[in-house]
């Protein structure tokens, strides 16, 4: 069996179905560190991500394995964080928000702890997971998933679906982050308007404090932006002045592969073989990983079938 992707989405998924004893490869076209996940904020929170409907249970499935993760954050990667959304209201959210333990309305908004996932580290340790479990990871790029020699192959492709499965409809969700010299904030924050390009939030990493940022829809560009860099800092100084002198150590930029609602569904491919499509995750690939990775392989066929 290959899973075609190595970001958060495919790994997570490949270590799944090989501790279930599949036979698994990852195909991915870069290295891991190289994907869309490594650049990602690393906060457990739904963002740009639909249907609703199904992204609460896959959500709070991948919150429990963050928060039994998080007992080992330096192998791990993951952290629980406190931190604050500015202006979230619990009944704008779904049912699941309830489900959140220690989820709560404060004057400002809503307060949690939450995972919060440094993603290099964590993109590691899922590799080095999987192939204790017998898994293997090979820089291959795929053009046409009915030309991978498997029985079944998983498309964990994220944007590449676009190409791979012919898919339109999986959009770009730029997003660019300025990488900070942590002036001692170790609590999170965000206010984002769902409706906005734009949205100021910080995220305190090992490495530094990640500031962002921005959703801007069918954008391709993977350059940053230096006036949207200054902007990006300028938000986050207004809630956390000390932010406006720290020093910049990088700017990040990722395409969120967003779609209307996220795709993971079984089809036949020629000559009796089966793809597995999960990708369209739009904001929100690290907070649904584990909840939409079980469900992926609960769609592969049972070889004895």
């Amino acid at each position: 069996m290959i899973v075609v992707g190595g970001g958060v989405v495919g790994l997570t998924t490949a270590v799944v179905l090989a501790e279930a004893g599949r036979r698994v490869s990852v195909w991915t076209r870069e290295p891991s560190e190289a994907t869309t996940s490594a650049v990602a904020g690393g906060l457990w929170w739904p963002y740009r991500i639909d249907p609703e409907r199904l992204v609460g249970a896959w959500a709070l499935e991948t919150l429990a394995v963050y928060e039994e993760l998080a007992a080992a954050p330096e192998r791990t990667g993951v952290r629980l964080v406190d931190g604050l959304h500015q202006g979230a209201r619990l009944e704008e959210l779904g049912d699941w928000a309830a489900r959140v333990p220690g989820l709560r309305a404060v004057p400002d908004g809503l307060a949690a702890r939450l995972p919060v996932i440094d993603m290099p580290t964590h993109l590691a340790w899922l590799r080095e997971r999987l192939v204790r479990a017998g898994g293997t990871v090979a820089l291959r790029e795929v053009t046409d998933l009915a030309e991978v020699p498997a029985d079944v192959v998983v498309n964990c492709a994220g944007l590449g679906a676009r190409s791979l499965a012919g898919d339109d409809t999986v959009r770009p969700v730029r997003g660019q982050l300025v990488l900070v010299e942590n002036p001692g904030i170790d609590t999170y924050y965000t206010s984002v308007d769902h409706s906005s390009p734009v949205a100021a939030y910080f995220i305190p990493q090992p490495y530094g404090l990640l500031l962002g940022g921005t959703a801007q829809e069918d954008d391709w560009s993977l350059e940053p932006d230096p006036d949207t860099a200054a902007e990006i800092v300028a938000r986050c100084a207004r809630v956390r002045p000390e932010i406006a002198g720290a020093r910049v150590l990088a700017h990040r930029v990722g395409l969120r592969p967003y779609r209307d609602a996220v795709r993971l569904e079984r089809q036949p491919l020629p000559g009796g073989r089966t793809v597995v499509h999960s990708y369209g995750h739009g904001g929100a690939g690290v907070t649904v990983a584990w909840g939409c990775a079980r469900e992926a392989a609960g769609l592969v066929p049972d070889p004895a079938a």
